[in-house]
């Protein structure tokens, strides 16, 4: 049951993002999209509460706990940035608006990617809480190991994401020549 809610979860992540979107720039009524957008909060709030009561009422912990943790995890750190990215391309391609910027090459793209990584620290920080609280909850009276390997898994994504940002300060990415002369010619 749990994962089905977990799935019900991000679904309903998307279908409220793309009516809030929708809303706001094709029905052109920003307020009321706004309100839906706002709604997303919400499913991560059903799912840790039908997680709490699963363990309440005896379940035995499993990787389905660890999966919800990460995924409210995932969503407290990148959620609001996801809602953010897409709003601003739905508004250049469905209103008019400005191009994104977007941090391609060199020293922007660096500190793109270290932050994030602040977001990944986030998203860990909290599924580490939950898992840890879902730990201390259940106390010996369950296996809890399952719950740990979500705990190692959420500190190996950090990691990765740790080494990924370094690369990009290392061996920043430059642009390709074309770019280069359009910006070596620009005053």
């Amino acid at each position: 049951m749990l994962v089905a809610l977990i799935v019900a979860c991000e679904v309903g992540f998307w279908v409220l993002l793309a009516g809030g979107l929708a809303l706001r720039y094709l029905a052109k009524t920003p307020r009321l999209g706004a309100a839906v957008l706002l709604c997303e909060p919400l499913l991560e709030l059903v799912l840790l509460v039908v997680t709490a009561v699963d363990l309440k009422n005896g379940g035995e912990p499993s990787w389905t706990h660890g999966l919800a943790a990460l995924y409210i995890g995932y969503t407290v750190g990148y959620g609001h940035y996801t809602v953010k990215w897409l709003d601003r391309h739905a508004a250049h391609r469905l209103a008019g608006g400005p191009k994104p910027p977007g941090a391609k090459y060199g020293r922007a793209r660096a500190v793109h990617e270290w932050k994030l990584w602040t977001r990944t620290l986030a998203g860990a920080a909290v599924a580490l809480g939950l898992l840890q609280g879902a730990i201390w909850y259940v106390g010996d009276a369950a296996d809890t190991g399952s719950l740990q390997s979500w705990q190692y898994a959420a500190l190996r994504v950090l990691g990765i994401q740790a080494v990924i940002a370094a690369t990009y300060t290392l061996w920043p990415r430059k642009p390709p020549a074309a770019e280069r002369r359009d910006l070596a010619d620009t005053p």
